[in-house]
């Protein structure tokens, strides 16, 4: 019940979405923000995070990914600010799950990302 229930977030979150999102709007969402939505997908796809936890991840991608949120990603300085309040307070709640080697492997993944080589599954996958 618990696979069925994640499954009708798909259309609102998705691995491929998520990449496409953070390679074209890396520069303009900043480091932090990109950071921690590498986090949240990292403990994602770790396999050893509860259901619920999964839930909100997925919800926190989701939104960051939406180009109309409640703050549109196209105004400067600050189209990014709800999409980083979303992914921190998804940070904060689900912060239990998330590993030094999860911390290590984002950081990677960010430098990769901010170097202009590309791919989400980074290093160590």
């Amino acid at each position: 019940m618990g696979e069925k229930k994640l499954s009708r977030y798909r259309p609102y979150y998705s691995e491929e979405a998520l990449g496409s999102k953070l390679l074209s709007s890396a520069k303009a969402a900043g480091m932090k923000v990109v950071y921690y939505a590498l986090i949240l997908y990292n403990v994602l796809i770790s396999g050893k995070t509860p259901f619920s936890d999964r839930l909100k991840i997925v919800g926190a991608l989701g939104y960051f990914i939406l180009p109309t949120d409640v703050l549109p990603d196209f105004i400067p300085a600050l189209g990014y600010t709800d999409d980083l309040a979303a992914l921190a307070w998804c940070i904060y709640s689900i912060a239990k799950n998330i590993t030094p080697e999860i911390k290590e492997k984002a950081s990677a993944q960010v430098q990769k990302l901010f170097s202009g080589k590309s791919g989400m599954r980074g290093s160590n996958s």
